[in-house]
């Protein structure tokens, strides 16, 4: 990948993510560029790895920009909301200005888009799955001893 233009602006953290992959981050942090430390790339891509961004793809984004365009956000609000995926209407009023008077009840609709475009982190897809798995497992006990339990009143 060639460079066009030279600190243009901000990049979401997917971009920083593909960057490093791109470079070999993931395997070798010492041949990513020679001016950082290999410890600082390998600390960026394992948090990188663990949030939405590994998750997301370029038509994930381009999604979400075609469908957020009717609440004309601002770019650092777009790329807050890329970066962190909220999945509440209270983490959407900490990342837009004055999110109460410029949206009202329509908060709810963009967490809504939120979820629909953007994939969740890999740990929340994994936790959820513990949960599911867990509350599984917990129900299946609590119905055998309901059943002993009646079984004794017989």
């Amino acid at each position: 990948m060639k460079i066009l233009e030279a600190n243009v602006g901000p990049l979401t953290n997917f971009e920083v993510l593909n960057f490093l992959k791109s470079k070999g981050a993931s395997k070798d942090p010492t041949r990513v560029l020679a001016d950082v430390a290999p410890s600082e790339y390998k600390v960026v891509y394992d948090y990188l790895v663990e949030t939405a961004a590994c998750n997301q793809t370029p038509e994930n984004i381009n999604e979400f920009l075609e469908k957020s365009k009717k609440y004309d956000l601002a770019k650092a609000e777009v790329l807050n909301i890329i970066n962190i995926r909220p999945t509440t209407p209270v983490e959407i009023y900490s990342m837009i200005e004055q999110c109460d008077d410029r949206f009202g009840d329509t908060v709810e609709e963009l967490v809504e888009i939120v979820a629909e475009v953007l994939p969740p982190p890999p740990t929340e897809v994994a936790s959820d799955e513990v949960t599911n798995e867990a509350n599984l497992e917990t129900g299946n006990k609590e119905n055998d001893n309901k059943e002993q339990v009646n079984e004794g009143k017989e």
